[in-house]
């Protein structure tokens, strides 16, 4: 045994004190290995966690609609006939129904039973012969008399709570007195009807049974001495029709006058012009059962004979001009339909055939919600205010009542994705409009400009921030000197813990007006600057080495500083020669009045430049660890073989490291996807689809963002917010399983390198 051996120091593995550290060791490897592993499944249990609740608050939206017959009775007080119209009070506890002698009858619309009665006086011998509802939010309608006069009747409640109990008491107002109004002088019974009500002023229009056509309108004006309103005729002149009138309506803008007429047309009056706007035939040999305004009064709902209902609209052409369009048809039952009446609050209505068949529509979705058979012919259909229930009655003198849950009719794949023409557009189109200023306007649910708007937001901030962080990672990480390296990349790194929402506020209140007025210099900038540095590069190049060696290698990146600087600054000094040269003195006008492009000053171009500058760290900081991670033993080996470095670079490292490159585009197009305060405060917010880059847009997560705190909680509006997150969810899953598995197969590719 050598004396080596001899001295050579033994391991005794048993020892306490080795023991006790593997034990220790073990232990803390155990917690690790827990600990990671129960943070990964966290992640994932929080991510399929919001994936459920977003599909728990968006799934009511596609639930189908349901009824319920909640009770049934014979009409109260039928001994004084059928009901000529009827209505039902906001929380759907009280109904009331009209008379032909004029007698209004208010029951428990649970029971049938009879709480009040009103007698309307309308005098001896004369009884009611037509009927129209205003507005719904009215509660006003008007009653033609068989004597040529109209009365303006108002149904109104008041509430009390007595010992905590809700009390509704119904009573009947004249808003525009008590004192019927003529229309026809001669006397005729007025068969046809119509009311628009503004407040400032009500239209009356009506025909008799010799078919003549009558209009009054009166201004409610305040006497300047006893401050007591009074109403004020103003002289209308209706030009005569071509055709025999069947019905008449009078839109709430009380310009246009729509008439049904014997030829299966309708005649437009225009008021303003005192003329016949058009006849436009509803179909080739078809006669018209029904007509009627849908919520707000912009749209005509016709129903022919036949069976088939359509909607119709005025729209305004280019030289101002109005005509009456045919816009959708509804699919019903080849039957024909009896009875008609509008929601109060949404763009639906319902329709009852003479086969006793009931079917719920929205006009905007263009949906068929809810339909069933009542297996009794019916007379009348009316919608409660909330349209929660429903008030039937039968030609036997029945009354049915039936319990609705149709929450979101407006509803349809079309609606949510797909063109539609909506009230007073010249064509259909892509809109995203929620809200407006009065409670009659079409809500416009379209995610199309959303979604359009989140990926030009992306394309264009990755258009700049993409070539940038990948060239300036690559030449960081494999040419630059380590010591530059160590302060380049930490600085690069230091810019993604900015703010959004400072880049926002910089971008949109400092960067965009700057750029609009310096519109050349910045394009200017995008041609100068990259000239300036290739120039630059190829002098230093070129230079004798004396001079090139003045510089430690891999520092020559410093040199550039001073380059950018004063090509970008002189880039922007000649904008106002560029501008009085080549743009007439201002490229704004120039591009709008000469090139037909629209400007807006917060952009797609602002929001590509801030957005751009976001995302830059985050692909530089990946991209650049995936460069420097690729092994030395790869490159070494090509320059021994007698690769350059730029061979090097392009055919050894980039393959390697083309999994983390493509990560890091993933990851910072998902950063620009999931983009929100920047573009909420650089783009204007504009919902249109426009891939113009001089124009804004919305995006999905800064919609939600500006409308969720002003959405009703469980209302149309807010679960399609909640579609709105669930879409974006969705892309970003998608996307990142695809990144993931084209990052695989690049790995796998060139992991043999």
């Amino acid at each position: 045994m050598s004396e080596s051996q001899i001295n050579t120091p033994s391991i005794n593995f048993d020892d306490p004190k080795l023991v006790r550290h593997r034990k220790s060791r073990k232990i803390k490897d155990e917690i690790a290995k827990v600990s990671i592993g129960f943070g990964g499944i966290s992640v994932i249990l929080a991510i399929t966690l919001i994936f459920f609740y977003l599909l728990y608050e968006v799934a009511p939206l596609f639930a189908p609609a349901s009824a319920e017959q909640v009770s049934e009775y014979s009409l109260p007080m039928a001994e004084l006939g059928p009901s000529i119209y009827s209505g039902i009070e906001e929380q759907g506890e009280k109904a009331f129904r009209v008379t032909e002698q004029g007698q209004v009858i208010f029951f428990n619309t649970i029971d049938g039973s009879v709480h009040s009665q009103v007698d309307l006086n309308l005098g001896a011998g004369v009884s009611v012969t037509s009927v129209a509802q205003a507005d719904p939010a009215s509660r006003t309608f008007v009653l033609g008399l068989s004597n040529g006069a109209a009365q303006v009747v108002k149904h109104s409640y008041k509430i009390t709570y007595p010992n905590d109990v809700r009390l509704i008491e119904p009573f009947i107002e004249f808003p525009f007195g008590d004192a019927p109004i003529a229309l026809d002088e001669a006397g005729a019974a007025i068969t046809e009807i119509s009311l628009a009500i503004t407040e400032e002023a009500i239209l009356i229009v009506g025909t008799n049974s010799a078919r003549d056509i009558f209009a009054r309108k009166y201004v409610l004006e305040e006497d300047f001495l006893s401050g007591d309103m009074r109403l004020e005729e103003e002289n209308i002149s209706i030009p005569a029709i071509s055709a025999v009138p069947q019905s008449v309506i009078a839109e709430p803008g009380m310009r246009f006058v729509f008439i049904a007429t014997d030829e299966g047309s309708i005649q437009v009056l225009d008021l303003q012009k005192e003329a016949i706007n058009g006849t436009y035939p509803i179909g080739q040999n078809k006669q018209i059962s029904n007509m009627t305004l849908l919520l707000g009064g912009a749209s005509l709902l016709v129903s022919d004979h036949d069976g088939q209902s359509s909607q119709w609209f005025m729209v305004r052409d280019g030289n101002n001009a109005y005509t009456l369009e045919h816009v959708r048809d509804f699919d019903t039952a080849a039957a024909t339909v009896v009875a008609t009446d509008i929601e109060h609050r949404r763009k639906g209505f319902v329709l009852a055939d003479d086969k006793g068949y009931v079917s719920f529509f929205n006009s905007t979705a263009n949906s068929n919600s809810l339909n069933f058979d009542l297996g009794q012919e019916i007379l009348a259909v009316t919608n409660a205010p909330r349209a929660n229930f429903i008030l039937i009655e039968s030609k036997a003198g029945q009354l049915y009542w039936w319990k609705l849950d149709n929450e979101h009719p407006e509803i349809s794949w079309s609606a949510l994705w797909g063109e539609v023409w909506y009230e007073g557009y010249a064509e259909p189109d892509y809109i995203w409009q929620s809200s407006a200023a009065n409670n009659d306007f079409e809500p416009k649910y379209s995610l199309s400009p959303l979604a359009f708007g989140t990926l030009k937001a992306a394309f264009y901030a990755m258009l700049v921030a993409t070539p940038l962080a990948i060239c300036g990672a690559l030449y960081t990480a494999y040419f630059m000197a380590p010591a530059l390296r160590r302060k380049v990349k930490p600085s690069i790194e230091l810019m993604e813990a900015l703010p959004t929402v400072i880049l926002g506020f910089l971008a949109g209140l400092f960067f965009a007006p700057y750029m609009e007025e310096n519109l050349p210099g910045v394009f200017a900038c995008l041609i100068i600057v990259p000239i300036a540095i290739l120039g630059f590069g190829f002098t230093w190049t070129n230079l004798p080495e004396k001079i090139r060696h003045l510089v430690p290698e891999g520092w020559d990146p410093a040199l550039l500083i001073p380059v950018v600087i004063i090509s970008g600054w002189l880039s922007l000094e000649i904008s106002p020669v560029l501008e009085t040269a080549f743009f007439s003195g201002d490229m704004r006008l120039w591009l709008t009045n000469e090139a037909g492009i629209d400007f807006d000053q917060r952009n797609a171009l602002v929001v590509g430049a801030a957005m751009g500058f976001a995302v830059i760290p985050t692909i530089f900081s990946i991209t650049e660890d995936a460069v420097f991670s690729v092994p030395k033993h790869l490159t070494q080996g090509s320059l021994a073989l007698g690769a350059t470095q730029w061979q090097t670079m392009m055919r050894v490292v980039l393959p390697t490291a083309s999994p983390g490159i493509f990560s890091a585009v993933m990851i910072g197009m998902g950063r620009a996807v999931g983009e929100t305060m920047i573009v909420l405060m650089a783009t204007g917010n504009t919902p249109i689809m426009d891939v113009n880059i001089f124009e804004g847009m919305r995006t999905l997560s800064a919609n939600i963002a500006v409308e969720m705190p002003e959405s009703e909680v469980g209302g149309t509006h807010y679960r399609i917010l909640f579609l709105a997150a669930f879409v974006l969810f969705l892309f970003t899953f998608v996307v990142n399983t695809f990144a993931e598995f084209i990052r695989q197969r690049l790995r796998s590719k060139y992991s043999v390198i």
